[in-house]
């Protein structure tokens, strides 16, 4: 189902936990008026949207207003057909990133833990990034047109999900649930359950999918991506 842009709004700060009545203060629109135009499916201001483009200055304004694209903005540095992305604080030094291509859970369990027995298939520098813990290639297309299958993530590794996840943040995880596994990239939300995450995919084909904080055994957060034209 196509979203309208006001039912993008509501997908937008809900994800960076925004709630209706103080998204309503900050742009200029009276007690209960958003909500009263998400319930009703009305259109928006354009005065409105110039508020929110001013005010949430990540928020991707083709996507806002028409739907395409990535709901984030994309700060893009290309060189030689490669595309960067990088979604942190910066610093000015370069670090040497160790780049690994796992292919199994059971590789990305142990990479994510101790590490004992990856071997890096080589080695990127990234400018103006803070510290990470490595880099990956990236499977699926969950977080299509943000991350697309075959990118390579740079992440940091998050110790004890339960304290320290940045809401609305891109992560990494790995997940056991009544007997199942997963890998995937999402944003994480926390939940209306208490004690439970939202895992919300970029790409509208994918449902979000809630599971117990206490089942992810693996967690980084994501802090640039890196994407090589294929085409050249």
């Amino acid at each position: 189902m196509i979203k309208s842009t006001v039912q993008r709004i509501k997908q937008y700060i809900d994800l960076k936990g925004i709630k209706v009545s103080a998204f309503e203060r900050q742009i200029g629109m009276s007690n209960g008026s958003f909500a009263s135009q998400l319930k009703n499916n009305k259109t928006i201001g354009v005065d409105k949207l110039e508020n929110i483009l001013k005010i949430f200055t990540d928020i991707n304004a083709e996507w806002l207003l028409t739907g395409q694209g990535s709901m984030f903005k994309l700060d893009n540095e290309s060189e030689e057909s490669t595309e960067l992305r990088v979604f942190s604080d910066t610093k000015s030094d370069f670090q040497e990133i160790p780049l690994y291509n796992i292919q199994t859970v059971a590789g990305i369990v142990d990479l994510f833990d101790r590490n004992e027995n990856q071997i890096p298939v080589d080695y990127i520098k990234i400018p103006k990034i803070t510290e990470c813990d490595g880099a990956l290639y990236i499977t699926g297309d969950s977080m299509y047109p943000l991350v697309k299958s075959g990118d390579i993530v740079v992440y940091k590794k998050i110790n004890n999900p339960e304290n320290n996840i940045i809401w609305g943040e891109m992560y990494v995880a790995y997940v056991q649930n009544d007997g199942n596994e997963y890998f995937f990239s999402r944003y994480l939300k926390r939940s209306e359950r208490e004690s439970y995450v939202e895992f919300v995919s970029q790409n509208d084909h994918h449902q979000s999918i809630e599971f117990p904080i206490g089942s992810i055994k693996a967690l980084a957060l994501v802090k640039a991506s890196v994407r090589i034209n294929s085409q050249f």
